[in-house]
């Protein structure tokens, strides 16, 4: 019996350390854990706000409420695999009795205790697969706190590239560019500048999909309103009669065709065409 509760506390450490590696090192379209999260946050605040005030709030709020389930699932998972052979398995010091303190809560106590590699030493493990998988605890602790900075911090671009796309779209649309300014060497470069970033964006948002659960406002920054007019550059840029501008046309129409296709395969599951999931897009973060 007491080797299946270890076994039960075992297989709460690997599901979490899977979703970790999923979520950070190899994301997928099938999502996880943390994707559940991330997705069921955003639609919390989606509905508690009609005007997004909430929106805002729920990518930070999701990403600190994944991180507290990886702390929490890794310390319980630990102190299950602890529990059953709480006391004769571990030593006490003189100011505790073993018997008195071989509960489930002393039991979670250890693991918070190792996984955030305090080394109180007022309880330690004796037998000799336990002194081999404790560290391992304190070294998968470790492993998380750094792997959940590494997560902000490759967050937070992909959000600025995201924003800056948006920005640079809206400038285009307040210059107001026209058919024969398009149909020009000039022309042929600002639409190839625009397809570049916008594969950056749809490398961010496979990379990184937890960065979609962002809101970027109503304003000019928010890509979700403004990406309509980038779609609107490529197709007239397909009547271009200048070759460099003809060519980046189509590379830029290819490259919203790639960010539809992970926007939609991802998170808005559509199914429809380029034009449909855009819309989507829109609507989800805000658009109407």
């Amino acid at each position: 019996m007491e080797g299946l509760i270890s076994l039960v506390g075992a297989v709460v450490v690997m599901v979490i350390l899977r979703d970790v590696f999923h979520t950070l090192w190899h994301p997928t379209r099938h999502g996880g854990l943390s994707r559940i999260v991330m997705t069921a946050l955003w639609r919390l605040s989606s509905r508690a706000s009609p005007r997004r005030r909430a929106a805002g709030v729920a990518g930070p709020l999701g990403m600190a409420c994944v991180v507290a389930m990886w702390t929490c699932g890794v310390a319980v998972g630990w102190a299950v695999v602890y529990w059953p052979h709480m006391p004769e398995a571990f030593v006490f010091s003189s100011a505790l009795e073993p018997t008195r303190h071989s509960r489930p809560v002393d039991a979670l106590y250890i693991s918070l205790v190792i996984v955030g590699t305090l080394g109180l030493g007022d309880i330690a493990p004796a037998e000799e697969w336990l002194r081999v998988v404790a560290p391992l605890e304190s070294l998968v602790g470790f492993t998380l706190l750094t792997a959940t900075v590494s997560w902000v911090l490759g967050i937070f671009p992909a959000l600025a590239r995201r924003r800056t796309l948006a920005l640079r779209v809206c400038h285009l649309r307040r210059a107001g560019m026209t058919a024969g300014q398009l149909d020009s060497a000039a022309g042929a470069a600002v639409l190839g500048a625009l397809a570049a970033d916008v594969a950056r964006v749809s490398v961010d948002f496979a990379q990184y999909p937890e960065s979609y659960y962002f809101h970027d406002g109503t304003g000019d920054t928010s890509l979700a309103l403004a990406i309509g007019y980038a779609a609107e550059l490529a197709e007239r840029g397909r009547q271009a009669k200048d070759p460099g501008a003809h060519i980046a046309s189509a590379v830029l129409a290819a490259a919203l065709d790639d960010l539809a296709t992970v926007l939609d395969e991802r998170f808005l599951h559509t199914g429809g065409a380029r034009q449909q999931v855009l819309a989507a897009y829109e609507r989800d973060h805000g658009g109407g």
